[in-house]
């Protein structure tokens, strides 16, 4: 390495622990983050690497943000991994994507980490959608930190956030229909506490990575206040540094909840 590159490195480590000073003195927190994780074929596509190997990358890049969040103290995080509309993806690529929710998953329960912690994992989505293999590692690992509660890792798994409400309607309607639900209780709190999060606080941030500007159907309802943060960078290419100026951003602005 060359002495452009180290000076390089050493400046950017300066910025990074300057952001996170910042992070961890600002008295405004994010309790629970949100992140659409994008960008994972197209950074496989763009470093000439198989779609498998982005995905990859990408799981190894969610393991190392999970760190950066217990790091920094925030007590939720929610990640969109699959959506319901990914299910139509070619076979090969699926097939790759569960193997790794498999490994990761288990990964993720055995880590020493994530007991010290003491951090509870837990998938939402239509999981009847999975195959067994997945399903037997998401009992696997929510089961091994079911009692735990000082921080809760959400994956969303063959999840849609339309589909997430529909859930709640017929819930709703089933429960009007046999009498144990008057009309004048169906409020935005019977409605959120039918969701699969309903037992989970609204996100305060949502960063969604690859430079793509939408939410393509994730957590709908639970975002009506969220504050949103777009990144340009692809989710395997995503930096501690990008995780940083994204909480600056969200603790610089004045959150109004449509007042």
């Amino acid at each position: 390495m060359g002495i452009t590159e180290r000076m390089g490195d050493v400046l950017g480590h300066a910025v990074e622990s300057k952001l996170l000073r910042e992070v961890l003195e600002h008295e405004v927190k994010v309790q629970h983050l949100a992140i659409i994780m994008d960008g994972n074929r197209r950074f496989a596509w763009k470093s000439n690497f198989a779609t498998g190997v982005g995905h990859r990358i990408g799981k190894e890049k969610l393991e190392r943000v999970l760190d950066w969040t217990l790091e920094i103290g925030i007590p939720w995080l929610t990640v969109y991994a699959l959506s319901t509309e990914n299910l139509n993806r070619p076979e090969k690529e699926l097939k790759t994507l569960f193997k790794l929710y498999n490994e990761g998953l288990r990964e993720i329960a055995d880590d020493p980490r994530i007991h010290e912690h003491k951090v509870k994992v837990q998938v939402i989505g239509r999981r009847e959608l999975l195959p067994k293999s997945v399903n037997d590692a998401i009992d696997y690992a929510e089961n091994k930190t079911a009692e735990y509660n000082n921080f809760v890792f959400t994956v969303c798994l063959a999840y849609g956030s339309r589909e997430e409400m529909i859930d709640a309607i017929r819930s709703i309607a089933e429960e009007h229909a046999a009498g144990g639900l008057e009309l004048e209780q169906i409020d935005e709190k019977a409605v959120s506490k039918r969701l699969y999060t309903g037992d989970m606080p609204d996100p305060d941030l949502v960063i969604r990575t690859s430079g793509e500007e939408r939410i393509s159907n994730f957590l709908l309802w639970q975002m009506a206040y969220s504050e949103l943060y777009f990144s340009d960078v692809f989710w395997p290419s995503f930096q501690k540094k990008d995780l940083l100026k994204a909480i600056r951003t969200f603790q610089e602005r004045r959150r109004r909840f449509g007042e």
